[in-house]
C-alpha cells in the first residue's frame, strides 16, 4: 500500500524529487568514492601515479563488468521467483549465485596476478609508471571477491527492502576509504599500493555487512542450502549481459583514450584524461541517479496505462535534466582551474593540459544528461532493445568514430572534442527515438 500511495500522488516536481533525490545521493556519493584514490594519489605521490590508476582502469572495468552482469542479472532472476511465490527456490538460487561470485572472484584474481606483468610490459611506459601500475593492480586484485560481493549485495539489499542500509554501507565504505588512503599512503608509506588496499577495504564494508544481513533468516532474502541449477546461472548471465557490455565498453574507450594520449602527449596526457574523466563522472552521476530514481515511476505508469502521468513525468524530467545540464556545464567551465588544481599543481605540465581539456569537454555536459535519461527511460518502458542501441551507440560506436577522426584533424584538441561530439551525435539519435516511440507509449 505504501508504494501505491507514492505512485498515486500527483506528478509534480516536488513529488518527483522526493522519489529521486535518495538515489541521486547514492550515485553521487559512489562517484565521489571513485575520485578519492585519484585525489590522494595525485597529491601524495604525483601525477605519474595518477596516470597509472587510469592505465589499470580497463582491467578493473573487466572485474566490474563481470560483477555487474551477475548482480543485475541475478537480482532480476531471484526477484522474479520471489514474485512468483517461489521463495524457497529463490533463496536457494540466491545462495548459489553468491557462491558463483566467490568462485569467479578467486579465478579472476589468479588470472590477473599471472597476466599482470605481461599487460604493461608492451606499452612502452616509463619504469616508474609501469611499476605504479603493477603495484596498484596487484593489491586491488586481492579484493576481487569482496568487490564482486559488494556489487551483488548492494542490489540485493535494495531488493530485500534494505535500501537505507545499502546507502549507509556506501557512505561508511567511502569514509573508510578516505581515511585509509591518507593513513596507508602517507602514514605507513605504502604508496600507490596503499590506495588500492584502502579501496578494497572500503568495498569490503558492504561485502561483510551483506554476509551478516543475509545470514539472518528473518530477512526477506537470506542464505539457504544452495541447489546448483545452472539454468539460473545462464538466465542471470543473459539478463545482465547488456550491463556487462556497457562496463566492458567503458574499459575499451578508456584504453582508446589512453593510447591516443600516449601517442600525442605521453604519460602527462593520460593523467590529464584521468582528471577530466573524474569531472565528467561526477556530473554523470547526477543524471544516472535521477534516471534510476524515476525509472520505477515510469514503469508503474506505463503498466497501468496512465498516459497523462507518464506524459507529465517525461515532460518534467526533460526540464529537470535541462536545468542540471546548464548548471553543471557552467560550473565545470567557471571552476575548471580550481577543479584541476585539486589533482595537479599549476607548475605541473598536466595542469595546462587538463585545464584546456576540461573546458572543451565541458560541452558534453549539455548533451550527456538527455542521453542517459533517454536510455534509462526506454529500459523502464521495457524496451531493452532501444535502450541497448542508445547506450552502445553513445558509449562505443560514436566514441570510436570521433576518437579516430577528430585527433587526426585537430591533434590533442581533437581528443578533447571527441566526447562532446559523440554525445551530440547520441543526442540526435535520442531525440529521434524519443519522438518515434512517443505515440506508442503515450508520453
Amino acid at each position: 500500500m505504501e508504494n501505491q500511495t507514492v505512485y498515486a500522488r500527483p506528478v509534480t516536481l516536488k513529488n518527483i524529487l522526493k522519489f529521486a533525490v535518495p538515489t541521486i545521493a547514492m550515485t553521487v556519493f559512489m562517484s565521489f568514492y571513485t575520485m578519492v584514490d585519484g585525489l590522494f594519489v595525485s597529491n601524495l605521490i604525483g601525477t605519474d601515479a595518477l596516470s597509472a590508476i587510469n592505465l589499470t582502469a580497463p582491467v578493473i572495468q573487466l572485474v566490474t563488468a563481470v560483477s555487474t552482469m551477475l548482480a543485475t542479472g541475478g537480482s532480476a532472476v531471484i526477484m522474479k521467483k520471489m514474485g512468483e511465490h517461489k521463495s524457497d527456490e529463490a533463496k536457494e538460487d540466491f545462495t548459489f549465485l553468491i557462491l558463483v561470485n566467490v568462485f569467479v572472484g578467486i579465478v579472476m584474481c589468479g588470472i590477473g596476478g599471472l597476466a599482470m606483468d605481461h599487460i604493461y610490459a608492451g606499452m612502452n611506459l616509463s619504469a616508474d609508471v609501469e611499476g605504479y601500475c603493477v603495484a596498484y593492480l596487484s593489491r586491488y586484485l586481492l579484493f576481487t571477491v569482496p568487490i564482486l560481493l559488494m556489487n551483488n549485495f548492494t542490489l540485493y539489499m535494495i531488493a530485500g527492502e534494505k535500501a537505507s542500509l545499502s546507502l549507509i554501507c556506501s557512505v561508511a565504505g567511502g569514509v573508510l576509504n578516505m581515511v585509509l588512503d591518507y593513513v596507508l599512503i602517507d602514514g605507513f608509506g605504502m604508496g600507490i599500493g596503499g590506495a588500492a588496499v584502502a579501496t578494497g577495504l572500503g568495498y569490503s564494508v558492504t561485502a561483510v555487512t551483506g554476509l551478516f544481513v543475509f545470514s539472518r533468516k528473518k530477512n526477506l532474502l537470506h542464505f539457504k542450502k544452495p541447489v546448483m541449477r545452472f539454468r539460473v546461472l545462464t538466465d542471470a548471465a543473459a539478463n545482465g549481459c547488456s550491463e556487462m557490455a556497457t562496463a566492458l565498453v567503458t574499459g575499451i574507450v578508456t584504453m582508446a583514450f589512453n593510447w591516443t594520449m600516449l601517442h600525442y602527449v605521453g604519460e602527462d596526457g593520460v593523467a590529464a584524461v584521468t582528471i577530466i574523466m573524474y569531472v565528467l563522472m561526477f556530473a554523470s552521476s547526477l543524471y544516472t541517479g535521477y534516471s534510476y530514481g524515476v525509472a520505477p515511476m515510469l514503469s508503474f505508469y506505463h503498466g497501468e496505462q496512465n498516459h497523462e502521468k507518464l506524459k507529465n513525468l517525461a515532460a518534467v524530467s526533460v526540464k529537470v535534466i535541462a536545468v542540471i545540464s546548464g548548471l553543471t556545464a557552467a560550473a565545470s567551465f567557471v571552476l575548471t582551474r580550481p577543479l584541476v588544481s585539486v589533482f595537479a599543481r599549476p607548475d605541473n605540465p598536466v595542469y595546462d593540459l587538463a585545464v584546456t581539456g576540461n573546458r572543451i569537454c565541458t560541452a558534453a555536459l549539455l548533451f550527456l544528461g538527455f542521453n542517459i535519461f533517454a536510455s534509462g527511460m526506454f529500459t523502464a518502458l521495457s524496451n531493452g532493445a532501444v535502450s541497448a542501441l542508445l547506450a552502445f551507440s553513445r558509449s562505443f560506436v560514436f566514441m570510436l568514430i570521433t576518437m579516430t577522426v577528430l585527433p587526426r584533424i585537430w591533434g590533442v584538441n581533437g581528443v578533447w572534442l571527441a566526447t562532446p561530439a559523440a554525445e551530440l551525435m547520441a543526442l540526435v539519435m535520442s531525440a529521434f527515438l524519443f519522438l518515434k516511440y512517443k505515440k506508442r507509449y503515450g508520453y
